[in-house]
């Protein structure tokens, strides 16, 4: 679970099967980028000494951390003049050793937020382990690490490397920087240079009315989603694969009528497709090929009279997006409705939770190995026998490990803080602190912030169905690059109007939202759309941008017209627009219509193109050049949608640092860290300054390093990662299951049939009367007259002939 994998010196040979040569030796040497003078670095060739006593040169300090063996030492073969910087490491555990611009006033250049600067070296290494690694002081915060920006390959004569800086986050006043040296060998530097990049484009003129350049767009399109779908994958291709199975729906369940469907949007056209098995709350995660795994999904819904709750299936299926047809993989140890996928750097992917074929909690964790393509025996599996909920988020760390958000769905969160981080290697649990309202997160979703590299994650409102109190507007966020994470507050989300049944009002006092959708745009802000008050019931008309360069949201855009509330999706396309299908609340109903969301950045003018890309198949640690139409600010990897019931742990936005040719050609240094961005198909934008996105080119990640997943090679830096996490919890004895309550859903199986979920407990402001809960269930819809199942422990039933209300 923790691999680290080595960067290959000539991995790029690839280019010169296509003539690319003149490219290649480019991409070793990159031209100047287009920068100002001056350079604001002082002693940028180590020819000034130091302060009496000190063995480095002025504005020089060695940094680095971890357990190794190393040396500094200034030396005569210098790049010019008659000094340069060479670092040695003779023994590596882990870490690195670099020299660093001293961070103090007087050496670390001024920087301005909003704006980029080139960064560039001289180098001679005989390591592939090298490291661009920048940090920056917040004026609140002190120094702290930024970012890795690039891997120079391995060079015996003197090369000189460059890459930009992504846009200086607010609150920076000052950046220091420097290269490191994360394995065994020797580095030489020389001729450092920092230098600002020219002047930010003006504004461009607004396309649209001034109320789209503010709020965006929604619109519903003809068409309407022919299939009742609870789970949306975002293909290799991009088409949209949509998931019903029986579609919540007991009689299509009764009648082995199970669906699913694509939809492509370059001519909006739905094809339905032959589903297998009911895959109704299955879960699912794009493999590295990018075929779609399917695991699990639902084996019986719960008995008339609420004894038993819904079962979950062991089967597991492929989908292939090119022949857009189900194939059958071995089954999972057993049955998980409702489980986590998560796919780890190596490309296995891993899952939990969920409820057996029995209905009791699954606690064993199951592992799909991507290079025998099956799931594996459960003795081959590390298992702690904890029970990790519905849906639990898992999110991998950049380290290997996985981080239990907190968000899931149904019920109360996990015993302790309710977040915490999985080892899987050592197979520990540790709690980390911080989430407020643990058991009030129930259909919260949960997202890695943009940048991926920054790994720090949002957690979004969220309910409790057992207790059913109003959805809280509570949002939480941890920095998971801290040696002690833990969760801290973000602001409150924005609030819209609601349905209670009675039109629209504002939300007022703590009023939030569960089943919110979180999606990552190509710009870096996170869109949070959709979802409702309460459990199935009483949408929330609202949406907001959360910025994570400033924590804070952007209220008040355009809201989708349609109720998003219980399985509903909202998903990134590849054209930069973000569609939402999907809503089904508790009366049994379900909305087919299908809303697409334009963002303000889309009517900003014309939008960046990339004109090329040498290679679609990338290799961890590349350099990889493109060509644009005009000038971009920043490019960066999606991972393609995989969501259901407000959860995608594997959403994530990958920078990509650029070396910048000139105005049309620009080099992308792709991280060397698969545990940061998983192998796979990925999405591609290139950004103006204006945060105005290409259409996105579709490129594969991966390399034989993927699956070599040599554990004891070097990966650039962790830095000093979550490393003093408090005493790890006790794993509970081996045990096949827990218990799980028939009613987990939420849904009182006395009345009506499976699919209509009248609530076991109804909002606080309904009064515990008769009266008062048929008024509400009639106010939202749902069925007349609803059949009595045996008792009537709700009093919906005060004549006795068998009919609610």
């Amino acid at each position: 679970m923790r691999p680290t994998f080595r960067r290959r010196a000539g991995r790029r040979a690839a280019l010169l099967a296509v003539g690319a040569m003149t490219a290649g030796l480019l991409l070793t040497a990159p031209q100047q980028a287009t920068a100002g003078p001056p350079n604001l670095l002082s002693n940028p060739g180590f020819e000034t000494a130091g302060a009496a006593g000190s063995d480095m040169p002025s504005c020089w300090s060695k940094s680095g951390w971890g357990d190794n063996d190393f040396t500094f030492a200034t030396v005569a073969d210098a790049h010019s003049g008659t000094k340069a910087m060479r670092v040695s490491l003779t023994r590596r555990v882990d870490g690195d050793r670099k020299a660093l611009v001293t961070e103090n006033t007087t050496c670390a250049p001024t920087v301005t937020p909003g704006r980029q600067y080139d960064l560039s070296a001289w180098y001679k290494s005989n390591t592939p382990d090298v490291s661009v690694t920048v940090f920056r002081r917040d004026t609140t915060a002190g120094w702290q690490y930024w970012t890795d920006l690039q891997n120079p390959p391995v060079s015996a004569g003197w090369a000189r490397t460059e890459v930009r800086t992504p846009v200086v986050p607010p609150n920076t006043d000052k950046i220091a920087w420097g290269l490191s040296v994360y394995g065994v060998g020797t580095l030489t530097t020389d001729d450092y240079a920092l230098e600002e990049v020219g002047a930010v484009p003006p504004q461009p003129a607004c396309s649209g009315t001034a109320e789209e350049c503010a709020k965006g767009k929604w619109q519903v399109i003809p068409a309407q989603n022919p299939v009742r779908s609870m789970h949306a994958v975002v293909l290799k291709n991009g088409k949209v694969l949509l998931i019903a199975g029986s579609g919540n729906d007991i009689a299509q369940f009764n009648a082995g009528t199970f669906t699913s469907a694509v939809y492509d949007p370059a001519n909006g056209s739905f094809r339905t497709v032959p589903t297998p098995v009911d895959m109704f709350c299955a879960g699912h995660v794009q493999l590295s090929d990018g075929r779609v795994l399917v695991m699990s999904g639902n084996k019986g819904y719960p008995s008339a009279d609420g004894s038993i709750g819904y079962q979950g299936l062991k089967d597991s299926y492929t989908f292939d997006p090119v022949t857009e047809t189900y194939t059958r993989t071995n089954d999972m140890n057993g049955g998980h409705w409702y489980p986590s996928a998560t796919i780890l750097g190596n490309g296995d992917v891993i899952s939990f939770g969920g409820l057996k074929e029995d209905s009791t909690g699954n606690v064993t964790a199951e592992k799909f190995s991507a290079a025998q393509n099956k799931w594996l025996p459960m003795n081959e599996v590390n298992q702690t026998w904890s029970y990790w909920g519905l849906y639990p988020s898992m999110i991998l760390m950049q380290d290997g490990r996985l981080f239990y958000s907190g968000s899931h769905t149904f019920g109360n969160g996990t015993p302790g803080t309710g977040a915490s981080i999985y080892d899987y290697d050592a197979n520990t649990i540790t709690d980390v602190p911080g989430l407020r309202n643990k058991d009030e997160r129930d259909e919260s979703a949960s997202v890695l912030l943009p940048p991926a590299q920054d790994q720090r994650v949002l957690t979004i409102g969220g309910g409790n169905n057992e207790r059913n109190p109003a959805a809280n507007r509570i949002t939480d966020i941890i920095d998971l690059k801290k040696p002690s994470p833990a969760y801290t507050a973000g602001p409150d989300l924005p609030q819209g109007l609601v349905d209670t049944g009675a039109g629209k009002r504002p939300q007022t006092g703590a009023e939030g939202k569960m089943y919110v959708s979180a999606v990552l745009l190509p710009d870096g802000k996170v869109l949070e759309t959709g979802g409702g008050l309460h459990d199935r019931a009483d949408p929330v008309f609202e949406a907001s941008f959360f910025d994570p360069a400033t924590n804070s949201y952007q209220a008040g855009l355009a809201i989708d017209p349609i109720p998003r509330t219980y399985h509903s999706a909202s998903f990134l396309m590849p054209d930069g627009r973000v569609m939402s299908v999907g809503d089904n609340p508790g009366n049994g109903t379900y909305n087919h219509n299908v809303s697409i969301y334009t963002p303000p950045y889309l009517f900003k003018g014309a939008r960046p193109q990339i004109t090329s890309v040498i290679d679609t198949q990338w290799v961890y640690g590349d350099t990889q050049r493109i060509t644009v139409n005009r000038p971009i600010a920043k490019a960066e990897l999606i991972r393609p949608a995989a969501v259901t019931h407000s959860s995608d742990p594997n959403q994530r936005f990958v920078d990509l640092p650029m070396t910048v040719v000139n105005g049309t050609t620009v080099d992308l240094n792709v991280t060397s860290n698969p545990n940061l961005a998983p192998p796979g198909w990925y999405m591609l934008f290139a950004v103006d300054a204006n945060g105005v996105p290409s259409i996105a080119t579709w490129v594969h990640l991966g390399g034989p390093s993927v699956l070599a997943a040599a554990q004891e090679q070097a990966s650039a830096h962790e830095h000093t990662f979550a490393d003093r996490l408090g005493p790890a919890k006790q794993n509970p004895a081996k045990r096949d299951s827990v218990p799980v309550a028939p009613s987990v859903a939420g849904c009182d199986r006395h009345y009506g049939t499976a699919n209509v979920c009248v609530p076991t407990r109804f909002p606080a402001e309904v009064k515990a009367t008769t009266k008062a809960r048929c008024e509400w269930l009639a106010s939202h819809k749902y069925p007349k007259r609803l059949k009595v199942n045996g008792s009537d422990p709700l009093r919906l039933d005060p004549d006795g002939d068998g009919r609610a209300c």
